[in-house]
């Protein structure tokens, strides 16, 4: 079965995904949250680098449990600063 390319769209979403749970990692380790959310480190640094940007669900609902988000948070569209860049999660 062949994969259709990611949209541009998807892409972004998938960046935006991996910012958002980079932030709210802090400064806690890769190794400690990918532990904590049974999965592999390398698979967390896909997802927040963005190349891994359509991770599974189980995944990324395990990741944030770790984290204390809820998908509520992951799933709205990215808001951005005046730079362009992502707003930082509201406290």
């Amino acid at each position: 079965m062949v994969r259709n390319p990611l949209t541009r769209s998807e892409l972004e979403r998938g960046r935006h995904l991996g910012s958002l749970l980079r932030q709210a990692r802090g400064e806690r380790s890769m190794a400690e949250v990918a532990t904590a959310a049974g999965v592999s480190a390398e698979t967390l640094r896909k997802i927040e680098t963005g190349r891994a940007p359509t991770p599974s669900f189980f995944t990324i609902a395990a990741v944030a449990a770790v984290l204390g988000l809820s998908l509520d948070e992951l799933a709205r569209p990215a808001a951005e600063d005046s730079d362009g860049r992502p707003a930082p999660l509201a406290a």
